[in-house]
């Protein structure tokens, strides 16, 4: 079973409730979404990995993004249908990069990153995709052919398993429950940052409310309004 059925199979007891809250500070933006919005968008990236790009489980797709939303969609359906998450671009067979990172890929997926989920306001450049346009288009469910074996390698060498196991013991170590709403201004670095700041909290089935180009000054106030209950930084 991939990592993103491990994570989200226990959630979806609970589709309606709120999983990822995301703040842009540099923007002045708050997304939310619930457990079936993050799956939805991760089954739409995983069908369209396989449709488009002919996927196979144990490609390398690289993600070069920031700590945002779409990111979480973005890496969970690669996830899904098997994919090895790198943080390199070069040799990968798909990059998901932001509109002004370079790609050295074979295929490139520009993420628009656009807090309302819309695509890239020009055209991408010559033979490159714009994520959002295009995979918003697949289907809303996903299911592999052939189940994710546990010794597939996921991110940057860490298998299926290892790294679950990274996961749950980070969200030990942190000390994050089902019922914590976790505060975080992690940087979603590959793949530390990856799997303390988002996997941790996801595998816990906590509350993940993630700032962005947090200013200081305004954390308090994300505390309050959000009623955090621990906070990763």
């Amino acid at each position: 079973m991939s990592v993103t059925e491990h994570l989200l199979r226990p959630l979806l007891t609970q589709p309606g409730r709120p999983l990822i809250t995301h703040y842009d500070d540099a923007a002045g933006t708050r997304v939310e979404l619930s457990v079936a919005t993050v799956a939805n968008w991760a089954a739409k990236t995983a069908n369209w990995l396989v449709e488009e790009f002919d996927l196979e489980q144990g490609d390398d797709v690289a993600v070069v993004l920031p700590a945002h939303w779409q990111t979480v969609g973005v890496l969970l359906g690669a996830w899904w249908c098997g994919a090895h998450v790198v943080g390199e671009t070069k040799g990968a067979r798909v990059a998901f990069v932001g509109p002004e990172s370079a790609s050295e890929a074979e295929s490139t997926a520009v993420v628009a990153l656009d807090p309302l989920g819309r695509g890239l306001a020009q055209p991408p450049a010559d033979g490159e995709l714009d994520y959002l346009a295009e995979a918003r288009l697949a289907g809303d469910t996903f299911s592999a052919l052939i189940p994710v074996p546990g010794d597939t390698p996921a991110l940057e060498g860490s298998t299926v398993d290892d790294l679950l196991a990274r996961a749950r013991d980070g969200a030990q170590r942190a000390g994050l429950s089902a019922g914590d709403r976790v505060l975080s201004t992690m940087e979603w670095t590959v793949p530390d940052g990856i799997v303390g700041g988002l996997l941790a909290p996801l595998s816990a089935g906590a509350h993940l409310v993630q700032v962005s180009a947090a200013d200081p000054a305004k954390l308090p106030d994300r505390r309050r309004a959000e009623r955090t209950t621990v906070e990763l930084s």
